[in-house]
């Protein structure tokens, strides 16, 4: 059983009234115009939008993601989301200034200074409703059946009554605040968050041995951790082809640029691309996703690292959980729940402030996507198709109704999604194949709204097809058996598939339907500026980011292992010392970038 004492009370609901005035704070700034509420003005700096994007991706379904992979695939199955990398850094030093030069509202505004004609005006009408509203929803969802988790195994509440308070508390500050609120309800929120990840991985530590005496060396020493902690996959054993593969060689050589994925899209996208299009300028654009990447893959990984790893010792398998936790619904007791259910466990203050970290981050994802999503609805839908002369402030208005739409339609989705890996896993797979568009478009002149229209088209009906048609078909069961089995797992073979089948399809298309217009490709590059000759200099400044952050990464994890007795303080050193010689590389490099 949980208990909840009245100093953990006090500490969420002093918590949860901080965040909602800095919404009251934000109110008159952001009810001003579109471009306050949307875009806070375009005056943000680097060092706060950086903060705020990592706070975007700090969710409380992120550290239930990373123990879901751990119990199931150990720390190297991380990679699934550490390749993403590529596609950041590649954002940072190619793509943010791009996004900067455009002065749009939100970056479907890119389809129609791109492409010209109906077809360009039906693909930002569509996707506004399909990122905007259904792929929104999803994503929210994902984020809301974390809460869910945690409600039941912190607080012991019904999936209904979480929801209830969790969406109405952040559903104030969003709509007050706007963007400006946001971004610094983020900031603020970061740092109550990574205070609690912190914390959780210390108390962690200390379950894993007698009388919550535990220690690095006992947890990395039991016989249920130690095959999980390597960071790259083994080459031995039965399955290692399969697990080199699909862990990854996969994620590396393929799904960094070839999916599409909420704050990792290729090219940059979605709340990235609202928030650089919210920076001072080009150089505060192109600072905030360098710092972004730094804190997302290398500062926030080893605390829920270790909580994951702890949590094998504490809870082996779901039917401890189980027994933990019984009056928890049981479509919900997936590996997921392990890390709420360590969270349970805090002495009491800490209890408080660990609850109010993961309630923190989910505050901020939501807020973001409800004011990314709004932004669509109200930009490139509403103003754009159905009321042209609205107002500023019924623009606002707009956007405050369509929040509360986004709401509602998370809560349902909660409630039938079962665990965090399959709501990733389904994204991922609905995004297959448009990514090398997203890529490609802002210097390839023969692509055009067909192009996207189609890859949108067929991604979402192959997706469709491994969901329901594959396992009618006895496709799912063929792809599980023989040399199929032995090279990738069956998620490995519907994402190489979704990526296959997608590209030939939008490459047809394109090739099939006539380029766009001259006078349209000319404004273009006269607004935008996109020189092939600087494209060298950002892929290298690319491979120095990645290398920096990775070897920063995994220098820190093997300084952890070897605080916990393994042999390999050398190794760790050597890797942060690469790491810091790669960063003094990179910003000689990152010199050579115009930037205005």
């Amino acid at each position: 059983m949980v208990h909840i004492t009245t100093l953990d009370t006090t500490i969420i609901v002093a918590f949860l009234i901080s965040v909602i005035l800095i919404g009251v704070a934000a109110t008159r700034r952001a009810s001003k115009s579109a471009s306050d509420f949307f875009l806070s003005g375009r005056s943000m700096p680097w060092w706060l939008l950086g903060v705020s994007m990592v706070a975007c991706t700090f969710s409380c379904d992120t550290p239930n993601l990373v123990t879901d992979i751990v119990r199931t695939q150990g720390v190297a199955g991380n990679w699934v989301w550490w390749a993403f990398l590529i596609t950041g850094m590649l954002t940072v030093f190619v793509y943010a200034k791009l996004w900067r030069r455009s002065a749009l509202s939100t970056d479907l505004g890119f389809y129609e200074i791109r492409y010209a004609g109906a077809p360009a005006k039906a693909l930002r009408g569509f996707r506004a409703v399909y990122l905007g509203l259904v792929f929104n929803i999803i994503v929210m969802g994902t984020v809301s059946l974390a809460a869910i988790k945690i409600g039941a195994t912190i607080f012991g509440l019904s999936p209904a009554v979480t929801l209830a308070i969790a969406l109405v508390a952040v559903g104030i500050y969003a709509t007050l605040g706007g963007l400006t609120g946001s971004i610094w309800a983020d900031f603020y929120q970061y740092t109550v968050a990574m205070v609690g990840a912190v914390a959780a991985a210390y108390f962690a530590v200390k379950m894993c041995g007698a009388e919550n005496s535990g220690t690095l060396a006992q947890l990395f020493k039991h016989p249920a951790v130690t095959g999980k902690m390597t960071m790259f996959p083994a080459v031995t054993g039965a399955a290692w082809k399969s697990n080199l593969m699909t862990v990854l060689i996969l994620p590396v050589a393929v799904q960094w640029w070839a999916t599409w994925y909420p704050g990792a899209e290729p090219g940059g996208g979605g709340y990235i691309a609202q928030r650089m299009l919210s920076a001072k300028d080009e150089k505060n654009a192109v600072g905030a996703v360098m710092l972004f990447n730094f804190l997302h893959y290398a500062l926030r990984s080893w605390p829920w690292l270790i909580v994951a790893l702890a949590s094998l010792i504490v809870f082996p398998d779901l039917n401890s959980l189980q027994r933990e936790f019984p009056n928890a619904a049981i479509q919900f007791v997936k590996d997921d729940m392990a890390y709420p259910a360590m969270i349970s466990r805090l002495p009491a203050g800490w209890l408080g402030l660990v609850a109010a970290s993961l309630i923190a981050a989910y505050m901020s994802t939501i807020a973001t996507h409800l004011n990314w999503g709004s932004s669509y609805l109200v930009q490139d839908f509403y103003v754009r198709f159905v009321n042209p002369k609205a107002s500023p402030q019924k623009q606002v208005l707009m956007g405050r109704v369509f929040m509360l739409v986004l709401l509602l339609g998370c809560a349902g989705m909660a409630l039938v999604l079962q665990n965090a890996k399959g709501g990733f896993d389904l994204m991922l797979q609905v995004g297959a194949g448009t990514g090398l568009i997203y890529i490609l478009r802002w210097f390839w002149k023969r692509l055009n709204a067909w192009s996207e229209i189609s890859a949108m088209v067929i991604s979402f009906l192959v997706a469709c097809f491994f969901q329901w048609g594959a396992p009618a078909c006895g496709l799912t069961g063929w792809l599980e058996s023989g040399w199929r089995a032995e090279w990738f797992t069956l998620g490995a073979w519907k994402l190489i598939l979704g990526v296959m089948f997608t590209t030939i399809g939008w490459l047809a298309v394109t090739f099939a339907t006539p380029k766009e217009p001259q006078e349209t490709l000319e404004a273009f590059d006269k607004l935008i500026h996109a020189d092939l000759r600087e494209l060298p200099m950002g892929v290298v400044c690319m491979i120095f980011g990645c290398l920096a952050v990775w070897t920063c990464l995994f220098g820190c994890g093997y300084l952890i292992y070897a605080a916990g007795g393994a042999a390999c303080w050398y190794l760790g050193a050597g890797l942060l010392v690469t790491s810091v010689v790669a960063t003094i590389i990179l910003m000689k490099c990152v010199g050579k970038i115009r930037l205005s």
